[in-house]
């Protein structure tokens, strides 16, 4: 990395205008992440006054604030007639100077993961709801459960009265197997345990592996339960900012090196909210660190059935020695089918049972056999290439409501999600809109720290209504 490299530029680093945040606050912001991270090291000189604004598009005077905040902080100090250097950890920091708040009848309610969860059960009106992570119901296919559910209820005799095997429904387990052979994975059914949910899998694994206090690196933008999730365990967050390609190398080389973090969760294939999509030549970089620094790798594969076989997977190069892959059914079956997954190197799979037992007991077996059915017979792989198809004719409208409102997306769109820049503070926008009966989820939702975004995730698939664009337009504008 360049000495002079500036951290809060890309997609994921542009200011939000017409934020309750000042523009001050929120430069001052991303230099002090960066620096808490050590990714600017002591002695690293800040961008000229002239350079920062010119890379921002704001005034000289708007980064003289920034860098003065940070000076209040104690994270820098000026040097006469050269510039703003990163301060030595060991000087004693100054009190941080306090940031004006805007007016209360200003100030946004909190968003945050679960006030978006909640959301999606709040909805009036009957209207779709962009931000939601799901299908739409008249998508789904419950006939197709039905016939799976009959079925196994007619085959299972007593088996129902019991617990389940500790590592999930054996029939399930040999049809991931296949599964994970059709994505270019070997892998046996003994690497594989089921779960209630993938976020339950997600669950399992850092608390096998990590203790409270541990580094977790995680994509920026990336998921706000997952952040969540982690935080409230007591783990130090270590964003690694996402591109089009995958991570960026350079931040996840000096992450490693300053942090010796314990994991890395990431989504490879249909990165949310980006869209993205990880390359080979990237994939064997990130292989190669997590090798050097004793790297454990999470790699969560939610979105699989909306994304071609052949996409690069981490676990698929590396054979699952370093990776533990992640996924489920609740995006392309229902809801509330609760069924995940999780395939392991085999040394870590008796772990993973200890801490599921310890958690859960055991998972429904029933669910499970009768989810087994539907990939055994084709059925599942048949609804998710309807549902494909589907929403490729879904993001092809939703596309022409964005450019028809005047809005753009910020990164090329792909499978479920599509990452959107309105111009406007989106944190902002939420609540006029909920009361309006539609649920958005606000670019803020996808930092480790909250801050202001005027990007918003909006689902492909429950976003093509002119109606909502003619209103996030209207209140854009106003903002």
């Amino acid at each position: 990395m360049s000495p002079e490299i500036d951290p809060a530029t890309g997609p994921a680093g542009r200011l939000a205008r017409g934020s309750d945040e000042p523009l001050t606050a929120q430069l001052a912001q991303r230099y002090a992440e960066r620096i808490g991270q050590k990714l600017l090291a002591p002695g690293t000189r800040l961008p000229s006054v002239r350079d920062c604004a010119r890379r921002h598009g704001v005034s000289p005077s708007t980064v003289v604030g920034a860098y003065d905040l940070l000076l209040a902080q104690g994270l820098v100090e000026a040097r006469p007639q050269r510039g703003f250097y990163v301060r030595a950890a060991s000087t004693p920091p100054r009190a941080a100077a306090p940031v004006a708040a805007a007016p209360a009848s200003l100030q946004p309610r909190p968003v945050d993961a679960t006030a978006l969860i909640r959301g999606m059960f709040q909805v009036r009106g009957g209207k779709s709801s962009p931000g939601m992570g799901t299908l739409p119901e008249d998508w789904l296919d419950a006939a197709m459960l039905q016939r799976a559910l009959r079925r196994v209820a007619g085959e299972s005799g007593t088996d129902w009265l019991r617990y389940g095997h500790p590592e999930g429904d054996e029939s399930l387990r040999r049809a991931l197997v296949q599964r994970l052979a059709d994505l270019g994975i070997e892998a046996g059914a003994a690497q594989i345990v089921t779960t209630i949910g993938a976020t339950q899998a997600l669950d399992v694994i850092s608390r096998t592996l990590l203790q409270p206090g541990d580094a977790v690196l995680v994509d920026e933008p990336g998921w706000a339960v997952e952040y969540a999730r982690l935080t409230r365990a007591g783990m130090r967050l270590l964003p690694v900012p996402r591109g089009p390609v995958g991570p960026d190398l350079d931040v996840l080389a000096q992450l490693l090196e300053r942090h010796a973090p314990r994991l890395y969760v990431t989504v490879s294939v249909l990165h949310n909210p980006t869209g993205y999509s990880l390359s080979p030549a990237v994939a064997h970089q990130v292989l190669r660190l997590a090798e050097r620094h004793d790297l454990t790798i999470v790699e969560d594969d939610t979105y699989s059935w909306f994304a071609p076989a052949h996409a690069t997977r981490l676990a698929q190069l590396d054979g699952l020695q370093r990776t533990v892959l992640v996924s489920g059914f609740s995006k392309i079956l229902a809801p509330q089918w609760r069924v995940g997954w999780l395939a392991a190197p085999a040394r870590l799979v008796e772990r993973f049972v200890d801490t599921k037992l310890l958690s859960t007991l055991t998972t429904a077996a029933p669910l499970e056999r009768a989810l087994a059915a539907c990939l055994e017979q084709g059925a599942l792989r048949r609804h998710a290439d309807r549902v494909v198809d589907r929403l490729d004719a879904a993001r092809a409208r939703t596309q022409r409501l964005v450019r028809e409102a005047g809005f753009r997306f910020a990164t090329p769109p792909a499978g479920l999600f599509g990452w959107v820049d309105v111009g406007a503070d989106t944190a902002r926008l939420v609540q006029p809109l909920l009361d309006d009966g539609w649920l958005i989820a606000p670019g803020t939702l996808f930092h480790a720290a909250p801050r202001p975004s005027t990007l918003m995730r909006i689902n492909f698939a429950t976003a093509q209504d002119a109606r909502f664009w003619r209103t996030v337009k209207a209140l854009a504008s106003r903002t």
